[in-house]
Order: structure tokens, then C-alpha cells, then sequence
């Protein structure tokens, strides 16, 4: 089982480069984002919760966030060939919180793979996807303070995860092809 966190700023390719590791491994997919969006368009308690917070361009509580991957986790069942998680973990609580739950159920994190790419292309990207999707969180203030919780809160994650031993870094600028292939070659060395 090969669970892998797909890391990097927003804009940095994580839902693309996690639909490719989809189709060539058959892994499962665990998206905060997607998880909260449904929860939103729900209109769940939680949902109504993860608003506010995304609004604001702020993180979710991190006691939330783990009770809702724990049971996304669980609905693959023990036959698996492993998760991607993709948006998670964003703090170092969160990952201590993600490496217990894990550990818990005698898994771990085999890899973190960060896609890194320089922030005026995160712009680029995000404003396109924002006219492209109608996503009402990608207009320029809004990632601009997703960008911020980013370097203040999520970036601290690669020197926690280099310390754990799992941490591969990849070029995330340029070819869509070289970089799954970069990534292909990551997952198939664990």
C-alpha cells in the first residue's frame, strides 16, 4: 500500500497530478477540497462551517478536517493499493494527526510529493482556473491570502516531511508529461 500526500501550493497541479497517479495506479483519491465543496453544495452543517472558513480564505479546524478523511479512508476498506491525499495535510498538527490516524490502522505515508512552482505561476493559473471553473475562490484577493496561509502555515510541512524521510521534491513548471514522469518514477521506487 502506497499512501502518498501530493503537496504544494494551490495552483501547484495537485488535482491534475493526482488524476494521473488515478489512472496509472488505481489508487484512491482523498481531495479536502472536493470533500468541502460537496459538503458546501450539501449545504451540511459542516458545509455551512467550511464557508465561513473559505471565505476567508482560512484553514479548516483541524479536529474536523481528520474526522472526515478518517472515514473517507475507512470507505476503501483494507484491500487498497493506497490513497492520495490532496490538500491535506496543510499544517504540522494536521500531518502529526494524519501519521496517527494512519499508524492507527497499521498504515503510514510512504511518500510526500511536492510540486513546487515559482508563485507568479500560481497566479497565472489560479486566475485561469477561477475564469475557466467559475470557482468563486480563485479571484486575485483570495488567493493571494491562500497563498499567505500557505507560506505561514502549510509551507513548514517540507522540512517536516523531509525530517520523516519521505519527502521528494519535483519541478512543478513545464511539461505536464515530464512532470507525471518524475512522479511516476518516485511512486515506483517505494
Amino acid at each position: 500500500m502506497k499512501n502518498i500526500v501530493i503537496f504544494g501550493a494551490p495552483g501547484a497541479g495537485k488535482g491534475t497530478q493526482s488524476d494521473r497517479l488515478i489512472e496509472r495506479y488505481g489508487m484512491g483519491h482523498i481531495s479536502t477540497g472536493d470533500v468541502l465543496r460537496t459538503e458546501i453544495k450539501n449545504e451540511t452543517e459542516l458545509g455551512k462551517i467550511a464557508k465561513e472558513f473559505i471565505d476567508k480564505g482560512q484553514l479548516i479546524p483541524d479536529d474536523l478536517m481528520v474526522d472526515i478523511l478518517a472515514k473517507v479512508y475507512d470507505g476503501f476498506g483494507r484491500s487498497h493499493k493506497g490513497v492520495i491525499f490532496d490538500g491535506f495535510p496543510r499544517t504540522i498538527a494536521q500531518a502529526e494527526a494524519l501519521k496517527q490516524m494512519l499508524a492507527d490502522r497499521g498504515d503510514r505515508v510512504a511518500a510526500m510529493i511536492e510540486l513546487a512552482v515559482p508563485e507568479d505561476e500560481l497566479m497565472k493559473r489560479l486566475l485561469l482556473r477561477g475564469q475557466v471553473s467559475g470557482r468563486s475562490d480563485d479571484n486575485e484577493e483570495t488567493i493571494q491570502k491562500r497563498l499567505d496561509v500557505y507560506h505561514k502555515q502549510t509551507s513548514p510541512l517540507i522540512e517536516w516531511y523531509d525530517k520523516e524521510g519521505v519527502r521528494y521534491r519535483i519541478d512543478g513548471l513545464g511539461d505536464l508529461d515530464r512532470i507525471s514522469a518524475d512522479i511516476f518514477k518516485v511512486v515506483d521506487s517505494l
